[in-house]
């Protein structure tokens, strides 16, 4: 007799998001916080009909910015500099630990509702506890850490090297590997950060098996910026100062020179490809089809909602796979290699096991109803083509239920915007804005 499995998904059609772009129609079983078998009759105590539905693995954004949500059609139609300048760094330093936990839940009913399961995000200079906390309530698998700034900028938002790294040290002690969270830590972009700072943030990083995530030649100006500030481009002075490597995440690098490009496809240097935030910023598009063909590794992820207005991975995905081929050729982003980069690359650089529906696999995943967009191609071209987050029935993060029918575990939707209402009101007046 079939043994009975905790939870089974019923006749799914399942897009495995292996390298091969495999479907197969089967049950799943989950037991603990594993997918435990694949087959056809499975029994469980818990069954979840999957008939007519597309069961996939959940998607993981590598680029995000939960304290930023609050602040969404904020900060439109300003370049890169300016916008952090003028609106997001005076908006951060405005944060209080409830608003920034408001900030938080906004943006995590957002990506759990539209399927997403695992999110490298950085936090602000302060409040980095209520990050954790909100994600940790709604059962999201977060690495996030608090963005290190230790040179002076004009909102005021930077502390001392040595408060920087103790607090990040503490928030590391804290929050490491506790459930489902992880801590990374994140210098915000060269511009911001001493080298001491850098070198201080990456070694202790390392001591600590921790992942580090920073920005990195998103835009022109800051080339410069860096180039005056250091003497090197962006890529080869973090490599100088020891920030090159697969625990290493570099959001955005669209400048690069062929030096640089190297140096990432050598030293497997992960990249975070945000097109929707590169295009809204006027930044430019990264030569992602060419970094890939030298065999530099790429994931997505939607950015901060002031820059991008969504945090989307449908929208990302359909962007990743179409602003590419007036340039690279209409076979340059396949939607298989594009559903790929938001599930199995994007647990690959974060270190999850996860990513692909298979045996022994974190059973992080999302179920999708293609008939409330009807479509009669190929799913993996429907779900980064045409679907968005209507189509999603539910998400799960280690074989626990964590949204359904767009509504996250926990959240009171009118009581949230309420909540916001409140918190935004408060920053806006403490930051003149």
């Amino acid at each position: 007799m079939q043994p009975s499995w905790p939870l089974v998904f019923k006749n799914a059609r399942v897009l495995v998001c292996d390298e091969a772009g495999s479907i197969v129609d089967a049950d799943v079983a989950v037991q603990g916080d594993r997918v435990a078998a694949i087959g056809h009759g499975l029994r469980g105590m818990e069954e979840v009909d999957c008939q007519g539905r597309w069961l996939l693995p959940g998607f993981v954004q590598t680029h995000i910015h939960l304290v930023q949500t609050l602040f969404r059609g904020l900060a439109d139609d300003l370049v890169l500099l300016d916008w952090l300048r003028t609106r997001i760094w005076p908006l951060e330093r405005a944060h209080d630990a409830d608003s920034t936990a408001t900030s938080a839940r906004l943006g995590i009913q957002e990506l759990l509702a539209g399927g997403t399961t695992a999110v490298l995000d950085m936090a602000t200079v302060a409040h980095t506890d209520s990050v954790f906390a909100a994600a940790e309530a709604a059962g999201l698998r977060l690495f996030c850490g608090k963005a290190q700034m230790d040179r002076p900028n004009e909102a005021g938002l930077s502390e001392d090297t040595d408060r920087s790294m103790q607090s990040a040290n503490d928030l590391a002690d804290r929050w490491h590997g506790r459930g489902n969270l992880r801590y990374a830590y994140a210098p915000r972009f060269v511009p911001s950060c001493t080298d001491r700072l850098l070198q201080a943030t990456i070694e202790e990083a390392r001591r600590r098996g921790c992942l580090v995530h920073t920005h990195s030649s998103e835009n022109l100006d800051e080339v410069a910026l860096v180039r005056e500030l250091t003497g090197r481009d962006n890529v080869e002075h973090l490599e100088a100062l020891g920030l090159a490597g697969p625990d290493v995440l570099l959001a955005h690098c669209i400048h690069l020179t062929p030096n640089e490009e190297n140096i990432l496809a050598r030293t497997g240097t992960r990249l975070l490809h945000c097109p929707s935030s590169n295009l809204k910023l006027a930044s430019g598009v990264a030569r992602i089809p060419e970094l890939m063909a030298l065999g530099v590794h790429v994931s997505l992820g939607a950015d901060g909602a002031p820059c991008n207005n969504r945090l989307d991975a449908f929208a990302e995905m359909r962007l990743a796979a179409i602003v590419h081929k007036p340039r690279a050729g209409a076979t340059a982003m396949s939607a298989r290699t594009v559903l790929g980069m938001m599930t199995r690359e994007g647990a690959a650089a974060l270190g999850l096991h996860a990513g692909v529906v298979a045996v022994g696999r974190l059973a992080d995943l999302v179920l999708l109803d293609p008939r409330r967009q009807w479509t009669g191609g190929d799913p993996y071209s429907a779900v980064v083509y045409q679907l968005d987050a209507r189509a999603v029935v539910g998400t799960w993060i280690g074989g626990e239920r964590v949204a359904a029918e767009g509504v996250a575990r926990g959240m009171d939707l009118a009581a949230l915007a309420d909540e916001a209402d409140a918190a935004l009101s408060r920053v806006r007046a403490r930051a003149g804005l």
